[in-house]
């Protein structure tokens, strides 16, 4: 319970503390936006801890495919039986106005059944984009955090995961992609959650700033702003609507559950109308003896097994807290920590009161 009163003290304090935030740290720019780039390669230099071929036949066709640009041809019935290539996948993230000779980060991925990619190195391999163009090429040494250790009889152990690097730096970009930043006599500023009362603060901020009639809630999320049709005037002017600091909305009374681990964590605006809760445990004990009745050792008779069972009940007084009007975060948890509920038995309080109609919140188990 000390672990259900600390996150919630803390989310009452954030609530607490709320202050003025600015405009790029809550929201973005429509069409400024990353994308995401995928490819297939393969990983070469292992230490014989790489696709087992005769398992992984697209790993030999890749390799004959390769070996044919660099005019080198295998003859039709040999299969090369290879212990140092691994097949791969590459993907990456292409930040937004990336221009061509530009670096970015990659992962490597096995495919196939190779067991460690560690000490390998990326042949060429083309990135391609959703539309199938290719807008970068990635080659370079692998960095493997993870490595398996593995013995003859078969056994093995493995330190994070050995099948999967990374490459800093490791594709540059060909390609640039193109964007809409100054197509429109405008920008839109789409909020990173959805809130009619910060969209409508975010608009009255940059009216008071830059002139009435400047921005305009569209909806929950977006906020379309007046802006200059010139490229190098539009990056100033956005520089300018950053800096805005606003105050966002409160979040709505939520109290958050995690089935897995137990946690629980209670909105600052939570409420609790008037209700009584009691809480309690009922506890039953089975055990089971055995009696065994011999004869005496001149008589005649049988050894007898005879069970014996016993049953305890043990059910502790009931303890009851009532909660009044208006009931806020701090009581709540100080209510539940008197009675000494685990976080199990605070989710099946919260749950009652929810179905009493008493707490003031969207309960949402995740």
């Amino acid at each position: 319970m000390k672990r259900i009163l600390t996150l919630a003290l803390l989310a009452l304090s954030a609530a607490a503390t709320v202050h003025a935030e600015r405009v790029k740290d809550i929201a973005s720019v429509a069409g400024v936006r990353g994308n995401q780039l995928v490819g297939y390669g393969l990983v070469v230099g292992l230490d014989g801890t790489g696709d087992q071929t005769s398992q992984t036949p697209f790993t030999i066709q890749s390799i004959k495919n390769m070996l044919v640009k660099f005019g080198v041809t295998i003859p039709a019935p040999t299969n090369p039986q290879l212990k140092n290539v691994a097949a791969v996948t590459v993907h990456a993230d292409l930040p937004a106005f990336s221009k061509p000779g530009q670096t970015i980060d990659i992962t490597v991925n096995s495919i196939g059944n190779a067991s460690s990619l560690r000490g390998g190195s990326l042949i060429m391999t083309p990135l391609r984009g959703i539309d199938g163009q290719v807008y970068a090429i990635a080659q370079g040494s692998m960095m493997v955090s993870g490595f398996g250790v593995g013995a003859t009889d078969g056994s093995r152990i493995s330190v994070n995961v050995p099948s999967s690097g990374r490459i800093p730096n490791g594709a540059t970009v060909e390609r640039e992609v193109g964007n809409s930043f100054t197509a429109e006599p405008y920008v839109v500023l789409n909020l990173n959650t959805p809130d009619f009362t910060t969209a409508a603060r975010l608009t009255d901020g940059i009216n008071k700033l830059l002139g009435a009639e400047t921005a305009q809630a569209v909806d929950a999320v977006s906020v379309r702003v007046q802006a200059p049709a010139d490229a190098s005037q539009r990056i100033a002017y956005l520089s300018t609507l950053e800096a805005i600091e606003i105050d966002p909305g409160e979040a709505p009374a939520r109290v958050i559950v995690n089935s897995r681990t137990g946690s629980v964590v209670i909105g600052s605006r939570v409420r609790v109308t008037p209700a009584a809760v009691a809480h309690g445990s009922l506890s039953v004990t089975i055990t089971e003896r055995f009696d065994v009745s011999q004869p005496n050792a001149f008589g005649r008779g049988e050894t007898v097994i005879t069970p014996r069972s016993s049953i305890d009940v043990n059910q502790p007084a009931a303890r009851m807290f009532v909660f009044n009007a208006g009931v806020n975060l701090d009581e709540i948890v100080r209510a539940v920590n008197q009675v000494g509920a685990a976080p199990g038995d605070l989710v099946a309080i919260l749950e009652a009161l929810k179905e009493a109609g008493a707490l003031r919140a969207e309960l949402i188990v995740i």
